[in-house]
């Protein structure tokens, strides 16, 4: 049996832009109705979203027969976590709130084995190794890693350079939500200080050799991103997929602004 190939981190190295959609509904079901549209990457969210372990492996497996990429996105960056989201098979991790180079530079460790990092060995046991029937797996997986460092404080933008020159750091993507948070911009990704901070990150990231990343659900805005530069970009969600069709579709029966049924609020529970 044969390792995959990381042909996502193939591709950014290639310098072919990768378009993806955020999967946050949590579900194996709705993953793999996804894996069928055609989108190059799929974003396995474990930060906002409620995942844990074993439902980011069931949406691995339900994705695993589709040419779409899978990309998980741990709660934050612990080694021992990484250990057992790269264990249920992963490839490529997007990992939070990454500030510094010496930070960056454990994360990479984290998805190497030893002597040239500190992943923890139990292939036996994995589903990476598909439970040691990959033949000289424990030598081959560092070669198929792809590390993205998630750079979203303005902390980790003062030390931006630094971050995408650690070897093994594959890109480094830009939270916008939580980066204008940080820039004293809470709610307001567009403000032009928090997109010209964004579009002079993805200059460096690029000089750096190294994969800019972002989401932008404006398609304008991810056209402007892809053009300045960026190589993997999210265009949609599918929890924002999902609301604003079930809206949209609901405004062609419901005169504007007509109130939903009492019923149709108490059964709801989301207020």
């Amino acid at each position: 049996m044969q390792l995959p190939r990381n042909r996502f981190r193939d591709a950014l190295r290639a310098g072919r832009p990768q378009i993806g959609l955020w999967v946050g509904l949590a579900d194996p079901y709705v993953a793999e109705a996804l894996a069928g549209c055609g989108y190059d990457w799929l974003l396995i969210d474990g930060e906002h979203a409620p995942n844990d372990v074993r439902s980011m492996l069931a949406q691995l497996q339900a994705v695993a027969p589709y040419p779409v990429h899978p990309i998980l996105r741990p709660v934050q960056g612990e080694v021992a976590l990484i250990k057992q989201i790269l264990d249920i098979g992963a490839q490529t991790l997007l990992i939070p709130m990454v500030d510094s180079a010496a930070q960056a530079s454990r994360l990479v460790a984290a998805t190497r084995y030893p002597p040239q990092g500190i992943r923890g060995v139990g292939a036996a046991l994995a589903r990476a190794s598909r439970w040691n029937q990959v033949e000289g797996y424990l030598q081959q997986a560092d070669a198929e890693m792809c590390v993205l460092a998630q750079v979203e404080t303005t902390t980790g933008l003062q030390n931006l350079q630094a971050i995408a020159a650690v070897e093994g750091v594959d890109g480094v993507f830009f939270g916008p939500a939580d980066l204008s948070a940080s820039m004293g911009h809470l709610g307001n990704p567009g403000h032009p200080e928090v997109q010209r901070a964004i579009l002079d990150g993805i200059a460096t990231v690029r000089a750096a050799g190294k994969a800019p990343g972002i989401l932008a659900t404006d398609p304008a805005l991810a056209k402007r991103y892809l053009e300045a530069g960026a190589l993997f970009v999210a265009v949609g969600l599918d929890t924002g997929l999902l609301v604003r069709g079930a809206s949209e579709l609901l405004r062609q029966f419901r005169p504007q602004g007509a109130p939903a049924p009492e019923a149709a609020r108490s059964a709801g529970g989301g207020y």
